[in-house]
């Protein structure tokens, strides 16, 4: 993929993506926080992927290139990628989503049903049962969004990950540069503030709470759940309530990995979801 993305006016705001491949249209979709685009999350997996799909990797409003948006971020930030494939003319497509992409992601095969074939999330979807909220990683993520330094961010980063070794100097130096950018550290704001959190807890322990996750019941495709059994941003008990309220649902726990499967266990990460996006339901 080339290195400078393509742009697209969605609803008024301007959406970047990088694009390659031929064959049925994927859309990879990265998670939040601090510094992220769509390249930082799947640059490594783009080419695995175009080999056999027509392979979109956004960058979800706010981050990268892409206009913020307000309201409700998981929410409108579906909109805005069916908006996305409707300038496109991409009638349904696979979407892999890490983290708050794979929200993103159930959102729209909720919502929009006959728009996503195959659902395949890395972490963070579902409803945490044992674990506090918020866990380490997310409060690791606040503390930056407070009082946004390098050492704060770097702290983050190795939460992320099993292997400590990814996090390098350059990645911290990169995704700092990224993170300080006006808009991305907006978006940070807006969504991992200390307010917003304890907002978010009231709401997730109180009887308002299944109201979070009674739309995976609406999710009618096929669904693999990605874990790393080490993930301290998103613990893996968070994946027994989507196994059960969706009905086409499967998980693939990858060991000693963290948050980002799809960098820690590439290529076991690539395989497992390839099969599944190519094998006939």
């Amino acid at each position: 993929m080339s290195a400078d993305p393509k742009t697209i006016q969605v609803s008024g705001k301007t959406v970047s993506y990088h694009v390659a491949g031929d064959g049925p249209d994927l859309l990879m979709l990265h998670g939040s926080g601090p510094g992220v685009t769509g390249m930082a999350n799947f640059e490594g997996n783009a080419d695995a992927f175009a080999k056999n799909f027509r392979t979109y990797i956004l960058d979800l409003p706010g981050y990268g290139k892409s206009d913020a948006v307000e309201g409700q971020q998981d929410l409108a930030s579906a909109e805005i990628v069916i908006g996305f494939m409707d300038a496109l003319k991409i009638e349904s497509a696979s979407i892999v989503g890490n983290s708050f992409g794979g929200f993103v992601g159930s959102r729209m095969a909720a919502m929009h049903p006959a728009r996503v074939s195959k659902l395949v999330t890395i972490g963070g979807l579902g409803f945490g049962i044992f674990g506090p909220f918020p866990n380490e990683g997310i409060v690791l993520l606040t503390e930056f969004a407070e009082d946004p330094t390098k050492e704060r961010l770097a702290q983050w980063l190795r939460s992320m990950v099993y292997d400590k070794s990814i996090v390098t100097q350059e990645l911290i130096d990169r995704r700092y540069a990224q993170a300080m950018e006006p808009k991305t550290a907006a978006t940070t704001k807006v969504m991992y503030s200390r307010a917003q959190m304890e907002g978010m807890g009231k709401f997730l322990e109180g009887p308002m709470g299944i109201k979070s996750i009674e739309y995976l019941g609406s999710i009618q495709c096929p669904v693999l759940l990605c874990w790393g059994r080490d993930d301290r941003v998103s613990m893996l008990d968070r994946a027994l309530m989507p196994m059960r309220l969706i009905p086409k649902c499967e998980l693939h726990v990858f060991p000693q990995c963290g948050h980002w499967a799809m960098i820690e266990r590439k290529a076991e990460f690539e395989s497992t979801v390839l099969a599944f996006l190519s094998r006939a339901e």
